[in-house]
């Protein structure tokens, strides 16, 4: 059962407004974003979940359900997201975020280190061209104004080149992004990793905003607020990648660990913030302090912030990622001041 998963690209196609569709039949829009992305296993899920989401696909559960093959990751170097919520390759990546939460600077990043492998960055703009993607085209190859531009575009770059492809929620409400999926992969053109953002801010509020997903980072209010940047929850993002056939089991311990302390962090934040640190049960406050020392590693400077950070943007490996967070949950960094471990690369 392990290697068995949704057959995303299928829902994707069958069932467009899939958040409207599944309340219909007593679905929980939350529990099918998790399925398609890896978060809740297939094995795992409730057989009357399974048949609902065939029956709305009009499909078997042959066609529904089907084994996994292995996901490519693309690694980006930057640790949220590789350790936490891994980049899918040629799969479809939503963003969510209030104004504010810094998740255009995070796509600037990726275009960047994209850039930097090979890819080609097509960008189709929102109507009235907003004046907050001013920063991000300086990382764009390509933009476009329309959903058969972008087609065009990306078929004259040819099925052997590595296109990053990013557009607004709004052109997924209006369908044109499905429609275009759809003939791009008609065409072989499946070499295409695409981004949605939401400039309104209106997804924070929909449970399945840009419908069935690969890979998902959720911003977060407070890491924003206190400007723990790439502000993105290593709690609520996830990832097809992460599905136990796709990463090796130590990526996935590490990973278990690292979430299983920040989440009894949170809770003890909370605590703190009411009451004070001194207020801790004794028993605690390691969890405190290690959870705290964590978060700070996870900060990272961008290479597109140098020039207001003054910060040297840096790349991490996945693997040394993971070897620094095991460093920090075995406890071996608990004397290091926690501010020393804000915006570093590696421990070092």
């Amino acid at each position: 059962m392990e290697n068995l998963k949704l057959n995303v690209a299928l829902l994707r196609r069958k069932v467009p407004n899939l958040t409207t569709a599944a309340k219909s039949v007593g679905l929980r829009p939350a529990t099918v974003s998790n399925l398609c992305t890896g978060k809740i296993p297939v094995g795992r899920s409730e057989v009357r979940t399974l048949v609902a989401l065939a029956d709305l696909a009009e499909c078997s559960l042959d066609e529904l359900i089907i084994r996994a093959e292995k996901v490519d990751m693309i690694e980006t170097g930057i640790k949220t997201l590789d350790v936490f919520a891994p980049l899918a390759a040629g799969g479809t990546v939503g963003l969510i975020a209030r104004p504010g939460m810094g998740q255009l600077v995070v796509l600037a990043e990726i275009f960047n280190r994209l850039k930097q492998k090979g890819f080609t960055i097509v960008l189709l703009q929102p109507e009235g061209n907003p004046q907050e993607l001013y920063d991000l085209l300086e990382e764009v190859d390509i933009a476009v104004n329309s959903i058969k531009d972008a087609y065009d575009k990306m078929s004259e770059l040819g099925s052997g080149v590595d296109i990053a492809f990013a557009a607004d929620r709004s052109h997924v409400i209006s369908g044109d992004i499905l429609k275009l999926q759809e003939q791009l992969q008609e065409n072989g053109l499946d070499r295409i990793t695409t981004f949605l953002v939401d400039l309104k801010g209106e997804a924070v509020d929909e449970d399945l905003p840009f419908g069935p997903l690969e890979t998902l980072w959720h911003f977060d209010a407070d890491l924003s607020a206190r400007q723990k940047y790439p502000a993105v929850n290593p709690l609520y993002s996830t990832s097809s990648v992460l599905e136990g056939a796709h990463l090796d089991q130590n990526h996935l311990s590490i990973q278990q660990r690292a979430q299983k302390l920040l989440r009894r962090y949170r809770e003890l934040r909370s605590l703190v913030s009411a009451r004070g640190v001194e207020k801790l049960p004794a028993a605690e406050m390691q969890t405190y302090k290690r959870g705290e020392r964590l978060e700070a590693y996870l900060t990272q400077p961008f290479y597109v912030a140098e020039p207001f950070t003054l910060k040297k943007g840096v790349t991490v490996s996945v693997q040394d990622s993971l070897q620094d967070i095991r460093k920090i949950l075995d406890g071996a960094v608990d004397s290091e001041e926690v501010e020393k471990l804000d915006y570093i690369g590696t421990l070092g």
